[in-house]
């Protein structure tokens, strides 16, 4: 029996073409017997590079013209970068699938010089052509560059317009320094990155062109991505029954879900890409969907940046809080003093030289005077962007953080082959003693212990023994006042490990918030 054979319309850039390729792949392994095949259509928008995407006139111009294959019958499907649709699409076609999503967030690649010039107090110019990248980015480069908190944001890193495709913004970073071309970093989609790595000849690009540079994975929490970042819009005409069934296997519930959420709020905002607005939503499990944005306008006296927001819709709906209400906040208790642990001094002091990877789960956890020791090579990640900033300030380049979600939710961006990181066994986890036990993966040192209270130490006695609700900061506050933990009061907590060692320790009433506030929130505090 013949194969049939399906024509699939994309982009001639080599993103465009490898995550097509992609798709066509993983539709072929699904039914046997088909056979994708790729038909490169030029745009509008790959042939306008000299004028920024917020000046050209019109829409669609990334996709006009597969449309119009689409509508011909040129073509029976086509692959899009969903966040290049328009929110309005013709009803002649149907969103037949949209595939898991890739990472969303952004990633910012260095040229090789930039850790001598951050050090020399150098300004940097970084290359974007988004309104949103240039209303989040400077000022937060500014807070996670390593070095003192000085000065401002606009004198330390100033973004230029940059377009093209990925390799040619990546050569940029190439180029002699003086020359009128060259910068010092672009901000760029991690999921474009990651599909071209997946790519065997876009992989060969990259290993040339990004493999040796610095980088930095920009947190949601702090700089949501464009709506749709990193998921793709599968369409076939709508008449197509057949091949919307084809489709229809690659289809993600929980990436649809999340797309139209970010879509519906960009909606609400007029569309666009001019838009100086981000929001990305993460399905977290058993805390459920966390929905980043952020949003920044511009009015005669300049630009408004607001403030990061986090909506939470919990994975169980939470209930009505009853009867009187007597709770106990651990997040804004007196932190319980800490003991620097000498075998975890010597024990860093000796790996640290040689070590390719470290997870520090706080500042405190970093030994002091440590921090010029940690290697120019090592890729190092942290729990949260207050973490991050700690550590820059100490002259740490961090590359990451876990959005303050616990090390378990920051794995799938460590596994991504592009990062190529060490596996667990291969990291440096710094922690406390009272943690070691909670690693499942990585060398732990531990270099410092809670020390317990005493009667000498006001304001660390833990919660009231009438307390009804209480929400703990950290699993060594736990164990430190469970003794005198009231029976059936309701527990709270963030996720990670934290949460794993209640529950593990037998909590009864125990709830994940992703923060103390949503906690407060819950019980009108």
């Amino acid at each position: 029996m013949p194969a049939r054979v399906v024509k699939l319309g994309t982009r001639r850039s080599a993103l465009a073409r490898a995550q097509s390729a992609a798709v066509a792949r993983r539709l072929e392994s699904l039914h046997p017997g088909l056979q994708v095949e790729l038909v490169g259509i030029d745009t509008r928008g790959d042939r306008i590079l000299d004028t920024p995407l917020r000046e050209v006139q019109g829409k669609e111009f990334f996709t006009a013209e597969i449309d119009a294959a689409l509508q011909a019958g040129t073509v029976d499907f086509t692959v899009h970068s969903y966040k290049d649709l328009s929110l309005e699409r013709s009803a002649a076609f149907r969103l037949a699938a949209v595939p898991r999503r890739e990472q969303p967030r952004d990633i910012v690649v260095f040229a090789p010089d930039v850790r001598e010039r951050v050090a020399a107090g150098e300004p940097l110019r970084i290359g974007s052509s988004s309104p949103r990248r240039a209303s989040f980015i400077p000022e937060l480069l500014h807070q996670l560059l390593p070095g003192p908190d000085t000065g401002t944001a606009l004198g330390r890193v100033q973004l230029v317009e940059l377009r093209g495709n990925v390799d040619s913004r990546l050569r940029r970073l190439h180029e002699p320094r003086g020359s009128a071309r060259q910068i010092d970093g672009v901000v760029l989609a991690f999921a474009g990155l990651a599909r071209l790595w997946a790519d065997e000849s876009g992989r060969a690009l990259l290993q040339e062109l990004l493999v040796p540079l610095p980088r930095m994975v920009l947190p949601l929490s702090a700089s949501p991505g464009a709506p749709a970042q990193g998921a793709l819009a599968i369409e076939c005409r709508a008449a197509d029954a057949t091949t919307s069934a084809l489709l229809e296997a690659i289809d993600d519930a929980p990436t649809r879900r999340a797309v139209a959420a970010e879509r519906a709020l960009l909606a609400e905002r007029g569309g666009g890409c001019h838009q100086r607005f981000g929001a990305t939503q993460l399905e977290v499990p058993e805390l459920g969907a966390l929905l980043y944005l952020r949003e920044a306008q511009e009015h005669a006296g300049g630009l408004d940046v607001g403030p990061p927001q986090l909506r939470w819709t919990p994975a169980i709906p939470l209930p009505v809080p009853v009867g009187p209400i007597r709770a106990w906040d651990g997040s804004r208790a007196q932190r319980p003093p800490i003991e620097a642990l000498e075998d975890g001094r010597v024990r860093s002091a000796q790996r640290l030289p040689s070590a390719r990877a470290l997870f520090i789960t706080h500042r405190r956890a970093l030994p002091e005077g440590h921090a010029a020791a940690i290697p120019a090579h090592a890729h190092v990640y942290v729990p949260g962007v207050e973490t991050w900033r700690a550590l820059a300030r100490e002259g740490v380049w961090v590359e990451g953080c876990a959005e303050g979600l616990g090390a378990a939710a920051l794995e799938p961006l460590l596994a991504e082959p592009l990062l190529q990181l060490p596996a667990s066994p291969g990291w440096l986890v710094y922690t406390h003693a009272e943690a070691v036990g909670g690693w499942s993966w990585g060398e732990i040192v531990a270099t410092y212990r809670h020390r317990a209270p005493t009667n000498s130490d006001p304001g660390l006695t833990g919660p009231p023994q009438a307390a009804t609700h209480l929400y703990w900061h950290s699993s060594a506050q736990f164990e430190q006042a469970r003794a005198r933990v009231p029976a059936g009061a309701h527990h709270a907590c963030g996720p990670g490990k934290t949460f794993e060692h209640l529950r593990a320790a037998g909590v009864h009433n125990l709830r994940m918030f992703p923060s103390p506030t949503h906690w407060r929130e819950w019980l009108q505090l």
